[in-house]
Protein backbone atom coordinates (compact mmCIF):
# COMPACT_ATOMS: atom_id res chain seq x y z
CA UNK A 1 0.00 0.00 0.00
CA UNK A 2 1.40 3.41 -0.87
CA UNK A 3 1.96 6.08 1.78
CA UNK A 4 -1.06 8.07 2.88
CA UNK A 5 -3.16 8.98 5.93
CA UNK A 6 -2.38 6.57 8.74
CA UNK A 7 0.50 5.06 6.73
CA UNK A 8 3.29 7.64 6.38
CA UNK A 9 5.80 5.05 5.09
CA UNK A 10 3.31 2.81 3.31
CA UNK A 11 2.76 -0.85 4.09
CA UNK A 12 3.64 -4.17 2.43
CA UNK A 13 1.75 -7.24 3.64
CA UNK A 14 3.63 -10.45 2.85
CA UNK A 15 1.75 -13.07 0.82
CA UNK A 16 2.38 -15.61 3.59
CA UNK A 17 0.06 -13.63 5.91
CA UNK A 18 -2.81 -13.57 3.41
CA UNK A 19 -5.29 -16.42 3.11
CA UNK A 20 -7.06 -16.75 -0.23
CA UNK A 21 -10.12 -18.93 -0.76
CA UNK A 22 -11.79 -19.55 -4.08
CA UNK A 23 -15.37 -20.56 -4.75
CA UNK A 24 -17.99 -20.46 -7.46
CA UNK A 25 -19.00 -16.96 -8.32
CA UNK A 26 -22.62 -15.77 -8.55
CA UNK A 27 -21.48 -12.95 -10.82
CA UNK A 28 -21.44 -12.60 -14.61
CA UNK A 29 -20.03 -15.25 -16.86
CA UNK A 30 -20.63 -17.59 -19.75
CA UNK A 31 -21.10 -21.35 -19.94
CA UNK A 32 -18.20 -22.08 -17.60
CA UNK A 33 -19.39 -19.82 -14.77
CA UNK A 34 -20.84 -22.75 -12.81
CA UNK A 35 -17.66 -24.83 -13.06
CA UNK A 36 -14.85 -22.32 -12.45
CA UNK A 37 -13.92 -20.93 -9.04
CA UNK A 38 -13.65 -17.21 -9.77
CA UNK A 39 -14.95 -15.75 -6.48
CA UNK A 40 -12.06 -14.72 -4.20
CA UNK A 41 -12.20 -14.29 -0.43
CA UNK A 42 -9.10 -12.67 1.04
CA UNK A 43 -8.48 -12.84 4.81
CA UNK A 44 -5.73 -11.09 6.80
CA UNK A 45 -5.24 -11.37 10.54
CA UNK A 46 -3.58 -8.21 11.91
CA UNK A 47 -2.94 -9.78 15.34
CA UNK A 48 -0.23 -12.09 13.93
CA UNK A 49 1.41 -9.66 11.51
CA UNK A 50 4.93 -8.31 11.72
CA UNK A 51 4.46 -5.29 9.44
CA UNK A 52 2.48 -3.07 11.83
CA UNK A 53 3.86 -0.99 14.69
CA UNK A 54 2.31 -1.41 18.13
CA UNK A 55 0.33 1.83 17.83
CA UNK A 56 -0.97 0.88 14.37
CA UNK A 57 -1.95 -2.59 15.59
CA UNK A 58 -3.81 -1.20 18.62
CA UNK A 59 -5.67 1.38 16.47
CA UNK A 60 -6.61 -1.25 13.90
CA UNK A 61 -7.76 -3.80 16.49
CA UNK A 62 -9.77 -1.16 18.37
CA UNK A 63 -11.74 -0.40 15.20
CA UNK A 64 -11.99 -3.94 13.81
CA UNK A 65 -11.22 -6.78 16.23
CA UNK A 66 -10.27 -10.02 14.56
CA UNK A 67 -9.35 -10.90 10.98
CA UNK A 68 -10.23 -8.60 8.07
CA UNK A 69 -12.00 -10.36 5.20
CA UNK A 70 -12.92 -9.00 1.77
CA UNK A 71 -14.69 -10.69 -1.14
CA UNK A 72 -14.49 -10.00 -4.89
CA UNK A 73 -16.64 -11.70 -7.51
CA UNK A 74 -17.57 -9.02 -10.03
CA UNK A 75 -15.11 -10.10 -12.74
CA UNK A 76 -15.19 -13.22 -14.88
CA UNK A 77 -11.55 -14.14 -14.32
CA UNK A 78 -10.03 -15.29 -11.06
CA UNK A 79 -6.94 -13.14 -11.59
CA UNK A 80 -8.94 -9.90 -11.88
CA UNK A 81 -10.95 -10.84 -8.79
CA UNK A 82 -7.70 -11.48 -6.88
CA UNK A 83 -6.45 -8.01 -7.83
CA UNK A 84 -9.79 -6.45 -6.86
CA UNK A 85 -9.75 -8.24 -3.49
CA UNK A 86 -6.24 -6.99 -2.73
CA UNK A 87 -7.25 -3.43 -3.62
CA UNK A 88 -10.28 -3.70 -1.32
CA UNK A 89 -8.14 -5.04 1.49
CA UNK A 90 -5.71 -2.14 1.05
CA UNK A 91 -8.57 0.38 1.12
CA UNK A 92 -10.06 -1.24 4.23
CA UNK A 93 -6.73 -1.27 6.10
CA UNK A 94 -6.06 2.35 5.09
CA UNK A 95 -9.52 3.32 6.37
CA UNK A 96 -8.97 1.53 9.69
CA UNK A 97 -5.49 3.00 10.21
CA UNK A 98 -6.44 6.59 9.33
CA UNK A 99 -6.27 8.94 12.32
CA UNK A 100 -9.59 10.15 13.70
CA UNK A 101 -10.80 13.53 12.44
CA UNK A 102 -10.10 16.53 14.67
CA UNK A 103 -12.89 17.31 17.12
CA UNK A 104 -15.42 19.94 16.15
CA UNK A 105 -14.74 23.36 17.59
CA UNK A 106 -17.95 25.09 18.63
CA UNK A 107 -18.37 28.63 17.32
CA UNK A 108 -20.85 31.41 18.00
CA UNK A 109 -23.02 32.94 15.28
CA UNK A 110 -21.77 36.28 13.98
CA UNK A 111 -23.65 39.50 14.59
CA UNK A 112 -24.50 39.76 10.89
CA UNK A 113 -26.00 36.26 10.79
CA UNK A 114 -28.11 37.06 13.87
CA UNK A 115 -29.37 40.27 12.26
CA UNK A 116 -30.19 38.48 8.98
CA UNK A 117 -32.08 35.79 10.89
CA UNK A 118 -34.13 38.34 12.86
CA UNK A 119 -34.85 40.39 9.73
CA UNK A 120 -36.07 37.26 7.93
CA UNK A 121 -38.34 36.48 10.91
CA UNK A 122 -39.76 40.03 10.84
CA UNK A 123 -40.35 39.78 7.09
CA UNK A 124 -42.11 36.43 7.49
CA UNK A 125 -44.30 37.83 10.29
CA UNK A 126 -45.24 40.84 8.15
CA UNK A 127 -46.18 38.55 5.26
CA UNK A 128 -48.41 36.46 7.50
CA UNK A 129 -50.00 39.52 9.12
CA UNK A 130 -50.89 40.98 5.70
CA UNK A 131 -52.73 37.76 4.76
CA UNK A 132 -55.56 38.63 7.11
CA UNK A 133 -59.01 39.91 6.16
CA UNK A 134 -59.24 43.03 4.04
CA UNK A 135 -61.19 46.01 5.47
CA UNK A 136 -63.26 48.03 2.97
Amino acid sequence: MPAGPGLPEGLVIPDTELVERFSRSPGPGGQSVNTSDTRVELVWDPTDTSVLTDSQRSRLLARSPGPIAVVAHEHRSQHRNRVAARERLAARVRELLAPPPPPRRATKPTRGSKERRLEAKRQRGTTKRLRGSVDD
